[in-house]
């Protein structure tokens, strides 16, 4: 049975700050559903992480590390969850703080991190066939492989697979890292290794020295080798393209089920839409909306330039003037998109709510209670919110990159083909223009809508197809 040892900065549901939280929970699951030992190892964040399996939790040995001049403690936790087994890292120095990331020292945590993953394996005696890794957190992991641990017997046959789930966080350091934190020569210290700039990147260092590259969509793979998404490392992706492939995430259908979601005021399914409508009534209620059925707009995002907010927000008042709609909008973000959110708000009492706040079952609601779901994001490694919109018969509006170009199929009024509705031209006006031609065709051509609906409710976004794909990964690099 092949073994894969999967290494994150977070994992669902003990802690998430946003997609890969919960791809750390649903991937192990979903490659142990196809007869792959996996084990997640990830850092122990006390004040995160729930009583329910702090209480669970069971030492499982302890070390030191050497970070730079110092031998820091690290203690090995473990837990099982839905059959598949964590460890966690613990040290409270670098772990026990009120966050996860955005401090001055992250470069020394998670450098830490990597140096313990690389020293646990081998005393907890769990040597996988595959270190699955992901993001910069752990992408230095294949270049401390090859550096440091390279006498290590057990680990020579180890393959390494560094997952991309989005390329603008890289880990970039100054180059006496190599030093101060690893203690590390230079050697590695060259455009074909881990210099950037002037500057050391992990993310270049993982994916010059991985085994296999991936990305978490098809088309994601191909932009980040373009100068326009790349983020100053396509020609490295691009001299690493035979290794790189991209896989789409998944969601959980289960758990993203408009039949059986208990935070829903009334359940339904492609097979019987009505009580959907039952959901818009008791959701304009609670946020003090006209009861009344219009077409309900939603964005349920972090509110960043990355997303798209600001070119919604400049679509966003001649639509509001002339079309009978309203806007929700859930989320945090950018305290200036908050501001110009909560303005509109206050000018269209009638048409529009500005959430800002984090609530998933309120998200759950949104979904459920919406006719059209707006994800106009500037660029989108994967997007798992239009796949789950999707599930919950909202039709979602997406510019066509990325993972919003691999999982929405735009409407086709000639063969009435689609899923939703996407535009290329990322101006204020092309957005607003496809908003007005949904919000027509929802008023307009109800059966046609509802044929849309049943389109989007039966796409398959299940994480086995995704767990395949990765499995052909691993049997590659195995043989």
């Amino acid at each position: 049975m092949t073994r894969v040892l999967f290494a994150a900065a977070e994992a669902a549901p003990f802690y998430k700050t946003g997609g890969l939280g919960d791809v750390s929970m649903a991937l192990p699951r979903a490659l142990q559903a196809e007869g792959i030992e996996t084990r997640v190892v990830i850092p122990y964040y006390p004040h995160q992480m729930p009583t329910e399996y702090q209480q669970q939790l069971v030492p499982v040995t302890h070390f030191t590390v050497q970070v730079g001049e110092h031998a820091m403690y690290c203690g090995i936790k473990t837990l099982t969850v839905a059959h598949v087994q964590y460890y966690l890292i613990d040290n409270l120095d670098y772990f026990g703080r009120e966050g996860l990331y955005g401090y001055w020292d992250d470069g020394e945590r998670f450098a830490f991190f990597q140096m313990a993953v690389c020293e646990m394996m081998e005393r907890i005696d769990y040597i996988p066939d595959i270190l699955q890794l992901n993001d910069w957190h752990t992408a230095f992991i294949p270049v401390l492989l090859a550096e440091k641990y390279y006498w290590i017997e057990a680990y020579r046959d180890i393959k390494t697979v560094l997952t991309i789930h989005n390329l603008q966080f890289q880990g970039v350091y100054d180059p006496i890292i190599l030093d101060s934190l690893f203690r590390i020569g230079t050697e590695t210290y060259t455009e074909a290794g881990v210099a950037f700039y002037d500057q050391v990147n992990w993310l270049k260092g993982g994916i010059n020295f991985a085994d296999a590259v991936n990305t978490v969509s098809p088309t994601y793979a191909q932009e980040i080798q373009t100068p326009a998404f790349g983020e100053r490392l396509d020609g490295v992706l691009r001299a690493n393209r035979y290794k790189l492939s991209g896989i789409l995430n998944g969601i959980d259908m289960q758990l993203y089920d408009p039949a059986t979601d208990l935070a829903l005021t009334a359940n339904y399914s492609a097979k019987d839409l009505k009580p959907k409508r039952q959901n818009k009534r008791a959701l304009q209620r609670r946020l003090g909306l006209p009861v009344k059925n219009v077409p309900v707009l939603a964005v349920v995002s972090r509110l960043t330039k990355q997303k798209g907010i600001d070119l919604l927000l400049d679509a966003l008042n001649p639509f509001l003037q002339q079309q009978d709609v309203q806007l929700i909008v859930l989320g945090t973000g950018d305290p200036a998109l908050e501001r110009a959110l909560r303005t509109y708000q206050s000018a269209y009492p009638q048409k529009v709510v500005a959430a800002i706040q984090f609530d998933t079952q309120l998200a759950q609601q949104i979904y459920a209670a919406s006719d059209i779901f707006l994800m106009p994001s500037a660029f989108e490694p994967c997007g798992l919110s239009q796949m789950m919109a999707m599930h919950y018969g909202t039709l979602p509006i997406v510019h066509a990159v990325g993972g919003l170009r691999d999982t929405v199929i735009p409407y086709n009024r000639y063969t009435g083909q689609g899923t939703g509705f996407s535009f290329d031209d990322y101006q204020p006006a092309v957005l607003r223009k496809i908003m007005v031609l949904a919000v027509t065709l929802y008023r307009q051509h109800p059966l046609v809508w509802r044929q849309l609906q049943h389109q989007a409710m039966t796409c398959d976004f299940g994480w086995e197809h995704s767990a395949q794909q990765y499995r052909a990964t691993y049997q590659k690099l195995m043989r």
